[in-house]
């Protein structure tokens, strides 16, 4: 049987926004969420800008007792985990057992793993926290999730650094597409900004040092780009089986048709030359969903604002379509917006691509004032566009070598 998968429910809170809406919103019209660090001291970095999730009270979500065992990542897995499975209608409409969940993190609980380590060092092991392991893994969050929805169905956390979520919507499709489960809650959830978070990245040189001028230090594809912005936050998508969604008469956002995963094998940060494992992705999610690169209406790129990434996948765009389509397709990077989150990026904008889909308007790469030379497609700069689509896809790729296309069509019953 030939089970075709939809999004039912989206979720998100982030430096743009604490639903998926609001973010969504926030990333049609440009408003960036960068600001200068206040959950550490910025002084000592040398990138002192972050997308924080901002007037985040965690006691509003979850009681006091819960909150002293749950690190900052999986609180926001759990909250947007909610809003996706609010949304999708399903409680009460499916057996426990046939929903899952694969939400992932690049991390995990770092901020946890660092305020008990300085807890044995300064006050000795003996003193630290029965709760340690359970809130720092990266797996926690997908557990915990399963527990406060009563999914009973498969659940695992998948971990390929800014690939994560990435992966966990790719293996979901296959996973309902084999009917292990009816539904399943996918996506990711990171809380890097941290001592040990940021300052590992700016040793990295990985991160903007536009210090002076947050909002538009995410560049993505602009020759002034100077690194990434690093972003915390939790994204979950409710991806159900088609004929389920529409025996309970579920609103259906987006059909997911494909995906494609890729290994470069080459290098563990640099992508490989000319973006040679992001371009078999998506040929191999376009294989999967069945399309043409002439049929491809918009891609969501990766698009980090690093000087490598850009480029390379800039070429891979090109090669995957060919350099005629390549230059027709829109591309744009939704991390001008949001800065990087990481773990929990590529569920996020694959959330932004089915908004775009069936909102037909395609968000902007906000921040791209003077494109790259090598830099040369279609990154639909400074405002939003509206557009007439059918399919898009969406890119995540992670250290590693690590590549994940997801293929999307708009729903139209």
């Amino acid at each position: 049987m030939n089970r075709r998968v939809v999004i039912t429910g989206t979720g998100i809170i982030g430096p743009v926004g604490k639903t998926a809406s609001e973010s969504w919103k926030s990333a049609l019209e440009g408003v960036s969420g960068i600001r200068r660090m206040s959950l550490i001291d910025p002084e000592e970095f040398t990138s002192q800008i972050a997308g924080e999730v901002r007037d985040f009270d965690p006691e509003e979500h979850f009681d006091r007792k819960l909150v002293k065992r749950i690190d900052r990542y999986t609180q926001f897995a759990m909250v947007a985990a909610r809003e996706a499975y609010a949304q999708s209608g399903l409680e009460g409409s499916i057996r426990p057992e046939r929903l899952g969940v694969i939400i992932g993190s690049g991390i995990g609980g770092i901020e946890t793993l660092e305020s008990e380590h300085k807890v044995a060092l300064e006050r000795g092991v003996g003193r630290i926290n029965p709760f340690f392991c359970p809130m720092m893994i990266s797996n926690i969050a997908a557990g915990r999730v399963g527990i406060d929805l009563n999914a009973k169905g498969l659940n695992f956390a998948t971990v390929t650094a800014c690939a994560t979520s990435g992966h966990a919507i790719a293996l979901a499709l296959d996973m309902i597409r084999l009917g292990r489960v009816d539904a399943i809650l996918a996506g990711g959830s990171e809380a890097p900004i941290t001592l040990t978070g940021v300052g590992g990245f700016c040793q990295l040189k990985a991160l903007s040092t536009r210090n002076d001028d947050p909002k538009t230090a995410s560049r993505p594809f602009d020759r002034d780009r100077d690194g990434f912005v690093i972003s915390e936050g939790g994204a979950v998508l409710v991806m159900e089986e088609l004929e389920s969604a529409r025996s309970r008469g579920a609103e259906i956002m987006a059909e997911i048709v494909g995906a494609g995963m890729t290994c470069d094998a080459y290098h563990i940060t640099a992508p490989a030359e000319g973006g040679e494992g992001s371009a078999r992705a998506m040929v191999l999610a376009m294989e999967d969903a069945g399309i043409s690169p002439e049929e491809v209406d918009y891609i969501n790129a990766h698009g980090t604002s690093t000087q490598l990434n850009d480029i390379n996948e800039t070429e891979a765009i090109k090669t995957a379509m060919g350099e005629e389509e390549a230059h027709r397709t829109p591309v744009s990077s939704t991390k001008s917006v949001t800065g990087h989150m990481l773990g929990a990026a590529g569920a996020v904008e694959t959330i932004f691509t089915a908004f775009a889909l069936r909102e037909g308007i395609i968000p902007p790469t906000a921040t791209l004032f003077e494109p790259d030379e090598a830099c040369d497609l279609d990154y639909v700069p400074g405002r939003a566009r509206k557009a007439d689509m059918e399919y898009a896809l969406s890119n995540s790729l992670g250290f590693g070598g690590h590549n994940v296309t997801i293929a999307l069509k708009k729903y139209s019953g």
